[in-house]
C-alpha cells in the first residue's frame, strides 16, 4: 500500500510548517508552527501537571486556530529551527497528519526536513516518534539546503541541474549560509546569522511604535508583521531612498488599515521609511543588533572562501535563496551587487600583491637593488658619530642583496666590519680613545 500511495512531505519551520504530498507543485497547507494549550495561572508541579493533562486530553489547538485563542497559552515548539519541546511537537505532528493531511501514517512514506546544524539526538527523537507513535513504514530526513538546491532546478534561469551551490536559507527564526558540494553539506563551513524574519518584524514594530500612536498596543506585533509582508522591499541605496521619500512622499508612502480587536473600529497608519529599513538589517545588521555588524554579503564570501578551492567557483556560480525572509523585492539583486563588490575588492588586493612579485622577476628591476658592497660602505661612514662620540648601539636594517638575495644582515658580516674598524659594536667609545683614533687616522 505504501509503495502505491504518494509520500507525505512535512517541512517544520520556526514560524510556519509546510505540508503536502509528493508530486504536487506547492504545499497543500501552510500553518503556523504553534500550539495553544490550557495552562493554569499557578506555578509549580501542579500547574505543570495541569498543562500536560490538557495536552493529554486533546484540549489544544494548532496553527491558525491556536493564534486566535486568547484564553489559551500559545507555545512554539520550534525555536531557531531546532525542536525544544518534544511532547508538544508530537501532538502537533499528530494533528497535521490526521486533521490536515487526513492520511493514515501506516500507508505513506514520510519525508521530513531538518536544519543544517541539527544534532544526532534530535534526529533520533524524530525517528522514534515517527516509527513508534505513528508506525510509518519508511522515513527520510533531508537537509533543507539540499532540497532547496533540488527545487531550484524548476527555475528557468537554471541551465544545468547540479547539487553544488551556496544556499542562503533565511526563515522566521534563523538564517544559515550553507555550502553544498555534490549533495553533501560542508558542515565545517556553515555560518549562522543572528538575523531572520522575526528580527525584521521586531525592528519594524519598534520603528512604527516610535512614530505612530494610533496602533493598539496589543496589536503592534501583528501590525508590524502585516506591514513587513505587504509593503517591505530592499532598496539599492539608503541615502537615495531617504531623499526619494523626502521629496515626493505621497508617491511612496503607503497606508495600512487594521481593525482594533477590542473596540472593533478601524485604524489607519502611514508606512514610510519602514518599508525599506526593515529588510535593510540584512545588509546593515548594526541597525538592530550592535553585537553583529557583518553584512550578509561578507558572510557568504567568507563561507565560500573557507571551502576547498576546487569547489569555490561552482559555489559562487550557483547561489540559491531559500526561505520566506529572502522573498523581499530586489533582495537577490542587492545581494548579487554587494557580493560582487566584496569579491572584487579582495581580488584587487591580490592583483597588487601578485604584481609586485612579477616586477621583481624582470631583468631591468635588478638594477634597482642596493648591493651589499654599497651598503657596507655607507654603514662604515655612519657607524661613528663625531658629535657625541657614540657608536650606534644597534643596526636593524632590511636590505636586499643582488647576489645572495638575503633580507637581513648576518651577524658575521657585522663582526668582520667591527674588526676592520677596530671597534666593538654596542658600546660607547670613551672620549680619549676617540681622540687617539682621530690622531692615528
Amino acid at each position: 500500500m505504501a509503495a502505491r500511495l504518494p509520500a507525505c512531505v512535512v517541512d517544520c519551520g520556526t514560524g510556519y510548517t509546510k505540508l503536502g504530498y509528493a508530486g504536487n507543485t506547492e504545499p497543500q497547507f501552510i500553518v503556523p508552527s504553534c500550539i495553544a494549550i490550557k495552562e493554569s495561572a499557578k506555578v509549580g508541579d501542579q500547574a505543570q501537571r495541569r498543562m500536560m493533562k490538557g495536552v493529554d486530553d486533546l484540549d489544544f489547538y494548532i496553527g491558525d486556530e491556536a493564534v486566535d485563542k486568547p484564553t489559551y497559552s500559545t507555545k512554539w515548539p520550534i525555536r531557531h529551527g531546532i525542536v525544544e519541546d518534544w511532547d508538544l511537537m508530537e501532538r502537533f505532528m499528530e494533528q497535521i497528519i490526521f486533521k490536515y493531511l487526513r492520511a493514515e501514517p501506516e500507508d505513506h512514506y514520510f519525508l521530513l526536513t531538518e536544519p543544517p546544524l541539527n544534532t544526532p539526538e534530535n534526529r533520533e527523537y524524530t525517528a522514534e516518534i515517527m516509527f513508534e507513535s505513528f508506525n510509518v513504514p519508511g522515513l527520510y530526513i533531508a537537509v533543507q539546503a539540499v532540497l532547496a538546491l533540488a527545487a531550484s532546478w524548476t527555475s528557468r534561469q537554471v541551465g544545468e541541474r547540479t547539487l553544488t551551490g551556496t544556499v542562503i536559507d533565511s526563515g522566521d527564526g534563523v538564517t544559515h549560509v550553507i555550502p553544498v558540494a555534490e549533495g553533501y553539506v560542508i558542515g565545517s563551513c556553515i555560518k549562522h546569522i543572528p538575523i531572520a524574519g522575526r528580527d525584521i518584524t521586531y525592528f519594524t514594530q519598534q520603528l512604527l511604535r516610535e512614530r505612530e500612536v494610533g496602533i493598539p498596543p496589543e496589536q503592534s506585533l501583528e501590525t508590524a508583521k502585516a506591514v513587513k509582508e505587504r509593503f517591505s522591499y530592499v532598496c539599492p541605496d539608503l541615502v537615495k531612498e531617504f531623499s526619494k521619500y523626502d521629496t515626493d512622499g505621497s508617491k511612496w508612502i503607503k497606508q495600512y488599515t487594521g481593525i482594533n480587536s477590542v473596540s472593533k473600529k478601524e485604524f489607519t497608519i502611514d508606512v514610510g521609511y519602514e518599508r525599506f529599513l526593515g529588510p535593510e538589517i540584512f545588509f546593515h545588521p548594526e541597525f538592530a543588533n550592535p553585537d553583529f555588524t557583518q553584512p550578509i554579503s561578507e558572510v557568504v564570501d567568507e563561507v565560500i572562501q573557507n571551502c576547498p578551492i576546487d569547489v569555490r567557483r561552482p559555489l559562487y556560480k550557483n547561489v540559491v535563496l531559500s526561505g520566506g525572509s529572502t522573498m523581499f523585492r530586489d533582495f537577490g539583486r542587492r545581494l548579487q551587487r554587494d557580493l560582487k563588490r566584496t569579491v572584487d575588492a579582495r581580488l584587487k588586493l591580490s592583483e597588487e600583491l601578485s604584481g609586485g612579485k612579477l616586477k621583481v622577476r624582470t631583468s631591468r628591476f635588478h638594477g634597482c637593488f642596493k648591493l651589499q658592497k654599497m651598503f657596507l660602505e655607507l654603514l662604515a661612514r655612519v657607524i661613528y658619530d663625531p658629535r657625541n662620540n657614540l657608536i650606534i648601539q644597534s643596526v636593524n636594517v632590511l636590505f636586499m642583496c643582488a647576489n645572495q638575495r638575503k633580507a637581513l644582515i648576518r651577524e658575521l658580516a657585522l663582526k668582520g666590519l667591527g674588526k676592520m674598524l677596530g671597534m666593538d659594536f654596542g658600546k660607547v667609545i670613551p672620549q680619549k680613545s676617540a681622540e687617539a683614533g682621530n690622531v692615528s687616522a
